[in-house]
């Protein structure tokens, strides 16, 4: 299709970006000038909520949030617009792969890209020409990733500073070296006086930090990981480190290597110690249920094998400045007595011997329900592994096709069971609670089965630990 068939009830979006190392390319307002006095000339109405603009660099697509809310928008249901116009196709993509699929994308939603300096003419010989722009294109984006790469090398061989500066440093430009900002390296001072004269470890320490309203370089909380960083950088005693090459730097330090090297040991040996405590690979049918009344994050199941607990996530990283943990054995009570309580009150008698966990077809359509999630993880999984060049196009599109095939049967099959099931026939909220009785205490059934049938009743249970209950949140439609 070309533009010039596009008439003036046709709607289109305008993609702009620019890459952040590029100098010869033009501005965002040249890009947005000249697309709309294109769109203006073959009829085509741009309204200013489809103008995308990002100034980003990176090849991936996925890289770029304009970008795939765009595509998102062309794709949904509404599909708002059938046009997307480009200065040129390589703002669109640089690498061809990817570009082929997007516009493939597009095209089944009858989508066209048009770019604004390369124009195409209509038939197989336009295809051919916008396939070798998209080769140029291509070989354009790795040559000069190749070239910024080993320029940066050079400047790092030459003892040039390139990285981002690190909490308490500011940058100056041009190579030099970086200078301290005050205000910043009061929190680095702190978080190093915590760990080296007191001998907090890194989430105790990020728990104080946060106390303190004391924030990263990028504005956010401390937890554990940040604090690690920081404890374990060798700027901050004067060693200077880019992509493997690292040079004793000229900036100024308050460390010295000597505190470095200590801190380094002392931190082995922490993280070594007996006295760490993992996450528990294993699930528990509690597992997603429970969460932390103060900041709603689920508590993690975990614990040494005689003790298992349940504890809130943010508290173990150090973004939580309170413990909550809960053991699963007084967690696992206080749900059965909860339970068992309301089936009391409710006072139904239901006969377990014909249905001890959910009616024939409520149990099929649970299990089908369960495939299309595991299913679309499924789907994630191999669109990540494309994009990230794990898999070639040709994997991509078999293992889709493949998952395709598989979606429509399950879907096909869901569909006939919700038509023919019997709304009368489903278990009500008090024949559910007798169920979820029945189910907690027999040993044939699993955790992920438990927890599944679990979350049909309630959608959380809160736990706060300062007045040492469980509030739960159930659905009683």
């Amino acid at each position: 299709m070309n533009a010039n068939h596009h008439d003036c009830s046709s709607v289109g979006a305008l993609y702009i970006r620019v890459s952040t190392h590029e100098q010869n390319e033009l501005s965002p307002d040249a890009q947005k000038r000249l697309g709309l006095e294109f769109a203006q000339n073959h009829h085509i109405l741009i309204p200013d909520d489809f103008i995308f603009t990002e100034s980003i660099s990176g090849r991936s697509a996925e890289k770029r949030p304009e970008f795939q809310k765009m595509i998102a928008l062309a794709k949904s249901a509404s599909h708002p617009f059938d046009v997307i116009i480009v200065w040129k196709f390589s703002r669109f993509a640089r690498n061809q792969e990817e570009s082929i699929v997007y516009k493939s994308m597009l095209k089944k939603d009858h989508v066209e890209v048009i770019s604004v300096s390369e124009p195409l003419i209509e038939g197989p010989f336009g295809n051919l020409i916008e396939r070798i722009i998209e080769w140029m294109d291509e070989y354009y984006s790795i040559r000069l990733s190749g070239e910024v790469k080993r320029g940066m090398k050079e400047k790092a061989l030459r003892h040039g500073y390139q990285t981002a500066p690190c909490l308490g440093y500011d940058a100056v430009g041009k190579g030099n070296p970086f200078i301290i900002n005050e205000n910043e390296f009061k929190i680095v001072s702190f978080i190093m006086e915590q760990f080296d004269l007191y001998g907090y470890n890194p989430s105790q320490i990020a728990r104080h930090c946060n106390m303190r309203s004391y924030h990263t370089k990028h504005g956010n909380p401390f937890d554990r990981r940040t604090v690690l960083r920081i404890l374990e950088n060798p700027f901050y005693a004067g060693t200077v480190i880019w992509n493997g090459i690292s040079f004793e730097g000229k900036h100024e330090t308050r460390y010295t290597k000597e505190q470095y090297e200590s801190r380094k040991a002392k931190l082995h040996t922490q993280l070594c110690s007996s006295n760490f405590r993992s996450t528990s690979p294993e699930k528990h049918w509690l597992s997603g249920c429970l969460k932390c009344s103060i900041c709603h994050a689920n508590l993690s199941y975990g614990g040494s094998k005689s003790c298992r607990t349940f504890t809130c996530w943010k508290y173990a990283k150090g973004i939580h400045p309170t413990s909550v943990s809960l053991s699963s054995k007084k967690a696992e009570a206080a749900v059965k007595e909860y339970f068992n309580w309301i089936s009391t009150i409710l006072s139904i008698s239901y006969d377990y011997k014909n249905s001890p966990f959910l009616p024939p077809a409520s149990a099929e359509l649970s299990f089908l329900q369960q495939e299309l999630h595991t299913l679309a993880l499924r789907e994630n999984r191999i669109k990540e592994a494309y994009q990230k060049g794990i898999d070639t196009l040709a994997e991509y599109q078999e293992n889709k096709e493949r998952l395709l095939k598989k979606r429509n049967v399950l879907e096909k099959k869901l569909s006939t069971i919700s038509q023919n099931t019997n709304d009368s026939l489903l278990p009500s909220f008090p024949e559910k609670i007798q169920h979820l009785n029945v189910v907690l205490n027999l040993s044939c059934i699993d955790n992920e089965k438990k927890g599944l049938f679990l979350q049909t009743l309630l959608d959380q249970i809160l736990f706060d630990k300062k007045a040492n209950s469980l509030y739960f949140d159930i659905f009683i439609s």
